[in-house]
């Protein structure tokens, strides 16, 4: 797992916003959405047994090791454009996807 330089910059933004110093990215991975399994982001400030850890630039991303299996060796960016902003998953692991990105399907 990766944490693109602009992820990690808007990971440190919304620390500050949120007045959370100590909060790291979560990412989970649930089944749902239009392709089987969706993502899902949350701020958070407590660990789990069975959570790893990644970093870059001091910030941190928690992923629990069921998701992790289905995101391995994935990139977390950052994106603006013409739609919005929102973090975004390039997943290698996955078959399809949906239009907006949110879920995913394995092959």
């Amino acid at each position: 797992m990766t944490l693109t330089e602009n992820a990690a910059r808007r990971v440190a933004v919304l620390r500050v916003q949120e007045n959370s110093p100590n909060a790291f990215l979560r990412l989970a991975v649930s089944g749902g959405g239009c392709s089987g399994f969706k993502y899902g982001f949350t701020f958070d400030d407590s660990r789990t047994g069975d959570d790893v850890a990644f970093e870059r630039d001091g910030i941190t991303l928690v992923i629990d090791n069921t998701s992790l299996e289905l995101v391995k060796g994935a990139e977390i960016d950052f994106v603006e454009d013409m739609m919005g902003a929102s973090f975004q998953v390039r997943n290698p692991n996955a078959a399809s996807s949906c239009g907006c990105g949110n879920s995913f399907s394995i092959g």
